[in-house]
């Protein structure tokens, strides 16, 4: 990133004809006069100034940039330009500039002298964030040029392009403010949370070491009251140590302190949270917590609070472990969005994810853990750590990036993190020797490796790519291994929403187990070639058709042919087409439901099942009529004929007849809506032709039609020929 400068009053300098440099050494400087003076005392090369020194650390003057070559200079990175008229060093005074210029380096240097602009320690090279000034007394034409009609203007400009501006004089604390919003945009997380301490005005020091540290009032809860006294301390011993240390090192002191803070859950218990306490522990914090949201009254939720507790002491010194009562604290239950009792949530910072797992203790210290590693962040990754990682990882999620990308797109790959606990690994690589394994020719791009299988992230416009949603929802279709082990957790992601090809194996027959699992996988992997290649020469096809068409028009020179030809969108994706998943379950374990629901019998040797759970029907035997077996073969020859539309063989259902007529009509309302939204608007149409018929009707009377006399009988008198007196 790069910097911005910033420019002082202009009646200062006037008045008192003395200008402190940007380090706050104050010393007499002569106001040039036309603008031949101006042009040379803006010349950075030809400036004499002696650098500053604040809190014992040297630093440089503020670069003034010459009016030919502003343009030059400010277009890689950001800048913090002061634009000012009649007052030579146009940067802000040195108070304002030295919290910013000195209290903000991110890392740690060996010694007071490598501050330097070419350290990599520095400022500079770690923000890529600079402050400038311009003499628009001497280059009237360069503020011309970017419509500078006032006096002081204030420009951020990033890799040049003008991204804010103001205008007039602004005060220490809402530049410090501003500048500061800018760093953490910059570097998230880097920048202090409670802002840099300001000096005063003319001091060459912070005022870390004057600072007295005001108690707490005591809450009425009793956490917070407690977390309250921990922060006092620590805060007391982080003053110190600011004050033994360089400003320049304050982000850094600020990282070692929180790291040496008391480990979380120190006690290794759930702590009952209040809405008070949550909004100070949990939402205004980067902690993570694994908090648990009940009712006492909840069966369920006391059958839990066993295992809840077992696992806090399990999780001691590692993750903070709370819960609330919802019946007491029915308002926070309600903001945070509780539908039933209990529910899970893991919290870090400002966002959260549900756990709907299973609630054995097992399953839940598991899910923490996975919590905590991917909770740090998105870690980076090189070939040989990439190698190491697939050993022991199925499903790995993949970002490649270069010099080139920008905070946004590492901000947007950050909030992936909770969305992936439990599911896959995500990590990040610049490395030169994974890109050409997985010919990565453009970046940043993501991709998912399934046992050392790709599988890409389509959308390459950076807006697409930092569209969370989007990409989420592409990670939902592939975090599931090839051929995951169906289990009461995963169940219901596996099954719905597609075919599912389900291997029923028996761990006691260890030879067969291994070997069904490989052909099983075997054929998955097959599959997906066939599929991946059919759905590229379907987009192959779409595309020449588009071509034919411009090609045409341009023959014909219809040039609105031609714009509606170029206006065509080739919109398919390989979600459009029939989804098939892979998986196996242990038959064994889950004998008595095979049996009850698909009939079969684990003992009789292993099988394969096709389900369709949306529809409740599922095939079981191939074209031939001989069972599916555990077989590449069996299953490639009796797949194509199951996806086709009609499928090819009859299938079998897991409900009764009634059930199956509705998800029959359900199905067929899917595949043809069209055809149904006929059907059912014809339906309407008879039933109140009928109704009507059926009112007129009843209106009319018994009679049909015929004339009904009072005391007479028949039509007009029953049709007889004689009078009547």
């Amino acid at each position: 990133m790069s910097t911005h400068a910033f420019a002082s009053p202009a009646e200062t300098a006037r008045q008192a004809n003395v200008e402190e440099d940007v380090l706050g050494i104050e010393k007499q400087t002569p106001v040039p006069v036309g603008a031949d003076a101006a042009a040379e005392s803006t010349n950075s090369e030809n400036v004499s100034e002696k650098p500053s020194v604040f809190n014992g650390i040297s630093v440089p003057p503020m670069k003034e940039l010459r009016g030919e070559t502003f343009d030059k200079e400010v277009k890689d990175g950001y800048w913090y330009e002061s634009l000012n008229k009649c007052y030579r060093q146009m940067a802000l005074p040195s108070p304002m500039m030295r919290p910013e210029r000195t209290t903000s380096n991110p890392l740690p240097s060996t010694s007071k002298s490598a501050e330097t602009k070419e350290s990599l320690n520095s400022f500079q090279r770690y923000y890529d964030f600079h402050f400038a000034s311009l003499d628009c007394t001497a280059w009237g034409d360069a503020c011309t040029d970017h419509k500078i009609d006032s006096f002081p203007t204030f420009v951020l400009y990033k890799t040049g392009e003008e991204v804010k501006r103001f205008t007039g004089t602004r005060d220490l604390e809402w530049i410090s403010r501003f500048i500061e919003e800018q760093l953490e945009s910059i570097r998230p997380g880097s920048r202090p949370k409670d802002g840099v301490k300001l000096p005063k005005v003319g001091k060459d020091h912070s005022e870390a070491d004057t600072v007295k540290d005001v108690p707490q009032g005591k809450s009425k809860d009793t956490v917070v009251g407690e977390l309250a006294k921990q922060e006092q301390v620590e805060t007391t011993t982080a003053t110190a140590a600011v004050t033994a240390t360089t400003s320049s090192q304050v982000a850094l002191q600020a990282t070692s302190a929180s790291k040496q803070k008391e480990p979380p859950n120190p006690i290794g218990t759930s702590i009952a949270l209040t809405q008070e306490s949550f909004q100070k522990l949990v939402t205004t914090t980067q902690d993570p917590w694994f908090i648990k949201f009940y009712a006492p009254w909840c069966h369920h939720c006391q059958a839990l609070a066993p295992n809840w507790q077992q696992m806090a002491r399990e999780l001691r010194g590692k993750l903070n472990v709370g819960e609330v009562n919802c019946d007491a604290e029915a308002r926070l239950c309600k903001d945070v969005r509780v539908k039933g009792y209990p529910t899970i949530h893991f919290f870090r910072g400002g966002e959260r994810v549900e756990y709907d797992g299973l609630r054995g203790l097992g399953d839940l210290l598991s899910y923490a853990k996975k919590a905590l590693d991917i909770g740090s962040g998105v870690t980076y990754v090189d070939a040989a750590g990439f190698k190491a990682l697939e050993e022991t990882e199925e499903v790995i999620f993949v970002y490649f990036y270069d010099q080139a990308t920008t905070s946004e797109d590492f901000e947007a790959l950050e909030r992936l993190t909770l969305s992936l606990i439990g599911h896959a690994k995500l990590v990040k690589t610049d490395s030169a020797v994974l890109a050409d394994r997985f010919k990565i020719h453009t970046w940043p791009r993501l991709l998912v490796s399934r046992d050392g299988r790709p599988s890409y992230y389509t959308a390459l416009a950076p807006k697409d790519m930092r569209d969370f949603r989007r990409v989420l929802s592409w990670m939902k279709t592939v975090w599931l291994p090839i051929l995951p082990e169906l289990t009461a957790s995963n169940s219901l992601e596996i099954m719905s929403g597609k075919l599912v090809v389900l291997g029923i194996l028996s761990r006691e027959r260890s030879d067969d187990f291994v070997r069904s699992k490989r052909e099983i996988k075997s054929a998955a992997l097959e599959w997906m070639d066939k599929e991946t290649h059919a759905f590229q020469l379907e987009r192959q096809e779409m595309r020449d058709a588009k071509q034919l068409r411009i090609e045409e028009a341009e023959d014909r020179n219809d040039q609105r042919a031609l714009r509606a030809a170029k206006g065509i969108r080739i919109q398919i994706e390989e979600s459009d087409r029939t989804q098939v998943g892979f998986a196996w379950v242990d038959g064994i374990f889950w004998e008595r439901w095979i049996r009850t629901t698909y009939g079969i019998e684990v003992k009789q040797g292993e099988r394969v099942i096709i389900n369709d759970e949306d529809h409740k029907k599922y095939w079981d035997i191939t074209s031939s009529g001989a069972p599916i077996v555990p077989s590449r073969t069996s299953i490639l020859e009796t797949l194509p004929k199951v996806v086709a539309d009609p499928p090819k063989i009859a299938p079998k259902y897991t409900t009764g007849k009634i059930e199956q007529v509705f998800f029959q009509a359900r199905g067929a309302s899917k595949s043809h809506p069209w055809v149904s939204i006929g059907l059912f608007v014809g339906v309407l149409i008879g039933v109140a032709i009928w109704g009507k018929g059926r009112i007129r009707r009843t209106k009319g009377g018994s009679g049909g039609g015929f004339f009904q006399l009072d005391g007479k009988e028949g039509l007009l008198n029953g049709g007889g020929t004689g009078k009547v007196d």
